[in-house]
């Protein structure tokens, strides 16, 4: 009996184990993931507020050419 209660505290310490290597590399991959998607967002933030300004002058410029006619 004695040698069973070894091997399964033996399995039970290596699966623990290998659970919290997996959840440390997940986490790691979501910070990298987030540290990723914010230097996107300000990479792209200026291009993306040009792109609306010049949105929002085409909608002017057609309102006031609309209202000509």
């Amino acid at each position: 009996m004695g040698t069973w209660l070894i091997i399964w505290f033996v399995i039970c310490i290596v699966t623990t184990i290998a659970v919290l290597a997996f959840f440390a590399a997940l986490i790691r991959q979501l910070l990298l993931l987030g540290r990723t998607a914010r230097l996107m967002q300000d990479e792209l933030s200026p291009i993306v507020r040009e792109i609306s300004d010049e949105g929002m002058r085409a909608s002017e410029r057609g309102s006031r050419l609309g209202s000509r006619r």
